[in-house]
């Protein structure tokens, strides 16, 4: 007993040390009122840069405190490079739980729209780009070293039409996506609900048409595999105890 004491209390003071409580304290009563920020439910893990919050943030679930963690370690890796930034211009929405880890960066420009669900993640050294929106569905988690970018960010021309291309197009990735690592999702992106993909797939359009419970992969994706989805029944227990900041 006195064992399993010691190691809660061990586990409590390594979380406390962790934070980064002068930028969680600014990042909260800069972005909340009041009696939201108070409740600290945005924590700032490690080093970070924060470039730009003239944007809104948003939390579209009953506040609690460490719901959303950046530069949250909850991976194998622990080394943190400090290279974590985050520049909101835009609007920015959490429907609840979020985990951003070591050394992400995250973009959301001035009329754009960036969304995450419940329990979506992006992994270590993870890049969100977002000038147009992007959203991602419950438990939509992707692994290191990941990139999801909605533009170009140049104009191109289409020399046998003369049509100009468009450079920016929503990204809709479906609830309960498992995304491997260093996967690119490019603009125009959608994937359906249990759409897996492995690691370093290119992803350049919609795939809705192809249904749920699919396996993606190559430079650009196609379909892999049929009848195929990560156990989500059998991993919630763990990933509830285990990625969810309950207390301090």
């Amino acid at each position: 007993m006195i064992r399993i004491v010691l190691r809660k209390l061990k586990n409590k003071v390594k979380l406390y040390y962790s934070v980064n409580w002068l930028k969680t304290i600014y990042f909260n009563f800069k972005m909340f009122p009041l009696g939201v920020a108070k409740k600290l439910p945005v924590v700032i893990y490690g080093p970070i840069k924060i470039t730009d919050l003239s944007g809104d943030v948003i939390i579209e679930a009953p506040i609690k405190t460490g719901m959303i963690g950046i530069g949250q370690s909850y991976e194998k890796n622990k080394a943190n490079c400090g290279l974590t930034e985050i520049n909101v211009k835009g609007k920015l929405v959490f429907k609840d739980y979020c985990q951003l880890g070591k050394d992400v960066f995250l973009f959301v420009g001035a009329k754009a729209t960036c969304k995450f669900g419940d329990m979506s993640s992006v992994a270590s050294k993870g890049k969100i780009i977002c000038t147009n929106r992007i959203e991602l569905g419950d438990y939509a988690r992707l692994g290191s070293e990941c990139q999801i970018i909605d533009t170009n960010f140049h104009e191109m021309i289409d020399l046998e039409t003369g049509e100009n291309i468009p450079m920016t197009q929503p990204i809709e990735i479906g609830d309960f996506n498992f995304i491997s690592n260093r996967v690119t999702i490019m603009k125009g992106t959608k994937t359906s609900t249990n759409t897996s993909i492995a690691s370093n797939t290119l992803c350049t359009k919609d795939y809705t048409n192809l249904g749920s419970n699919v396996l993606l992969g190559g430079i650009p994706a196609k379909l892999l595999k049929r009848n195929i989805r990560r156990n989500w029944e059998g991993e919630q227990q763990r990933m509830d105890k285990n990625l969810k900041i309950k207390n301090f």
